[in-house]
């Protein structure tokens, strides 16, 4: 018998209105019903499956656009599923539910390619944040390079995107950091990312962005390389860097003026929370630095 249930129907009955389809792999039966409900007020098809057997058969028989996953299931690890997809390009996009996950359990997931995590316990807000995105985004492949808990390394195409990805990845291997720490690296490291993408790889999806987590005993470090020609700090109009102390938001106008996003400060804000941030000659590779 196919193990698939919801809680409106044993089988998703998708609908005119549906944006999308999801399997949801979740054995805490009120947890599931909790996600089922708010996602189908927002017009998505659910289905849901309380084990790795069940899920499995279940995509047999159904083609789904998302799994929203699980990783302690009572008949294995959710990861399984993953892994079972990893060389299926048609596979649905994969989103790993993760409670006190550990540093092992994300980093078999990026390499398994899943598109992106979302931490328990979540609000609805951030579910649905996270669901759409992973709906919406467009197939991109993120090429691992190293995938070890000292290191952590990828090649990926200069999309906002595949940013977020990469981002959303990093930030689950700091677990035992502090709440303060994780936010302050979070921080520079996102806007260190975006200036690489944006202004290196000038949101091109042939471009490609090589970025590598290092983590020592007693540091984290962050190295970021554009395939752009490289920059000089004094000829950038639009960054807070050049601020004229007689004309301070000059750099604002500058960059209403480009269409670029709000911003500017991160460089500033870098090298004020980095304990060491270091360009290479031509500052087109760029490696942050914070001691534990």
């Amino acid at each position: 018998m196919q193990e698939v249930r919801s809680p409106a129907s044993s089988q998703p009955a998708p609908q005119e209105t549906d944006i999308g389809s999801i399997l949801l792999v979740e054995d805490e039966i009120d947890l599931a019903e909790l996600i089922s409900s708010c996602l189908q007020s927002r017009n998505f098809s659910v289905a849901v499956s309380p084990s790795v057997s069940g899920a499995l058969h279940s995509l047999k028989g159904i083609s789904f656009d998302l799994i929203l996953l699980d990783v302690n299931l009572p008949d294995g690890s959710g990861l399984q599923v993953l892994q079972n997809l990893a060389n299926d390009p048609d596979a649905p996009r994969v989103v790993v539910m993760t409670g006190a996950g550990t540093s092992e359990t994300v980093l078999q997931a990026i390499r398994y390619r899943a598109q992106d995590f979302i931490r328990k316990p979540f609000t609805v807000d951030e579910l649905v944040e996270v669901v759409e995105r992973a709906i919406k985004a467009a197939r991109e492949d993120i090429e691992i390079i190293s995938c070890t808990p000292e290191w952590v390394e990828v090649l990926a195409s200069c999309t906002r995107e595949s940013a977020a990805r990469i981002e959303g990845f990093i930030s689950h291997l700091g677990g035992d950091l502090s709440s303060e720490v994780r936010s302050q690296v979070g921080h520079v490291f996102r806007e260190l990312l975006l200036n690489a993408v944006e202004w290196g790889g000038g949101l091109n999806p042939n471009h490609r962005v090589r970025v590598a987590y290092v983590r020592g005993k007693r540091s984290i470090q962050y190295r970021i390389a554009d395939p752009g020609p490289g920059f000089s700090f004094r000829e950038l109009a639009h960054s807070a860097l050049s601020a004229d102390p007689k004309d301070p938001l000059r750099y604002v106008r500058v960059r209403q003026e480009q269409g670029l996003r709000p911003g500017g400060l991160g460089i500033l804000m870098a090298r004020a929370m980095a304990d060491e941030l270091i360009y290479n000659e031509s500052q087109n590779e760029v490696l942050f630095i914070k001691y534990l």
